[in-house]
């Protein structure tokens, strides 16, 4: 039987990818770039995917990535910018951004009526607490774990035996990885993650795209609020 549920915050709670499309519209503006373009977000989403896959895999960290994710970017989309001071820029403007993905407060007053909630996210912990502060969903959490305050970053072992070491001490009993489901957008992070920690997974692909099969996945959904038919 279920107790308690992790949900991934970018592109699952809130969506990462909108704020993307409107700092880079609105940054390319404010720095007199060339103006932007659609197709530029493919660019950014493909380089920003490997960067993270890199920091989940262990091979890169989160400085790191500060440092070179925007100089990566604006070399092939033409731009001759210094990539740090966009970042700081970008990273600036997230800080507040609070895009909710449809269907995610519904789905998370569904949940925590009835689980233990649990926010998981790659990420660094100030920021993301206050984006869950702005998009008014922070209170439907019991626990919050980021990678940067948990000292590990998902799919690591190590993240969800922190997790779970916090629940134990918070509830005064033991959650085990069966009782768990895990619900996100990364298929390493959250679903090969969670399936290699023993717990179930629900991959979610946003605007119902569900794609080729997953079969580290439990299930797959294209909207959150399958979440309740499932649960």
């Amino acid at each position: 039987m279920l107790k308690t549920i992790f949900i991934d915050i970018d592109n699952t709670i809130l969506s990462f990818s909108e704020y993307v499309k409107k700092a880079m519209k609105d940054g390319f503006f404010k720095f007199n770039l060339k103006p932007y373009e659609d197709w530029m977000f493919d660019t950014f989403n493909r380089i920003n995917d490997d960067l993270w896959h890199q920091i989940e895999e262990g091979t890169l960290t989160l400085e790191e990535l500060k440092k070179i994710r925007w100089n990566l970017i604006f070399e092939e989309l033409g731009v001759e910018y210094d990539g740090p001071e966009f970042e700081e820029y970008f990273r600036g403007e997230l800080f507040s951004s609070a895009i909710l993905e449809p269907g995610a407060v519904d789905m998370l007053e569904y949940l925590s009526k009835r689980y233990v909630l649990c926010a998981a996210s790659n990420g660094p912990y100030d920021q993301q607490i206050n984006r869950l502060k702005v998009g008014g969903v922070e209170k439907y959490f019991s626990y919050i774990f980021v990678s940067s305050k948990v000292g590990a970053s998902k799919p690591s072992r190590e993240f969800f035996d922190c997790c779970f070491k916090e629940l134990y001490e918070g509830e005064g009993t033991i959650y085990l990885p069966q009782e768990a489901m895990i619900i996100g957008d990364s298929v390493n992070a959250d679903v090969i993650g969670g399936k290699n920690y023993g717990m179930k997974t629900c991959l979610y692909r946003a605007q119902g795209d569900l794609g080729e099969m997953i079969p580290e996945a439990d299930y797959v959904i294209g909207s959150l609020m399958d979440v309740v038919e499932l649960l």
